[in-house]
């Protein structure tokens, strides 16, 4: 967990440049920060980085929406309902026919 002190907005991509200094890091994609909290009244705000050896080591362990904040991974596309349905849908098949079923398999 690092602190920064801000007396401004504090943006998420300062952190992970500062990160990038600091710690030598030669691949952007390798620093992944998330969880800020700003405390009362402003002036300091804290959160957590995590910075990987490779980017390999990174698309391992990190969770799928950390990868997709990185543009790392690719969103899901259609609605929250259709992708459900889709996942039902497909339980009733095995083998080729279930990558037929929907179009492709998401």
């Amino acid at each position: 967990m690092f602190c920064i002190l801000a007396v401004d907005q504090f943006l998420r991509l300062s952190c992970e440049e500062f990160s990038q200094k600091k710690y030598n890091v030669s691949n952007d994609k390798c620093v992944f920060v998330f969880g800020f909290r700003t405390a009362f009244g402003g002036a300091r705000t804290t959160g957590f980085a995590l910075i990987y050896d490779s980017l390999n080591d990174a698309l391992n362990v990190e969770p799928k929406y950390r990868l997709v904040r990185n543009d790392l991974a690719k969103k899901a596309t259609g609605s929250r309902k259709s992708r459900k349905e889709l996942k039902n849908k497909k339980k009733k098949f095995r083998g080729i026919k279930k990558a037929k079923v929907g179009g492709g398999g998401n």
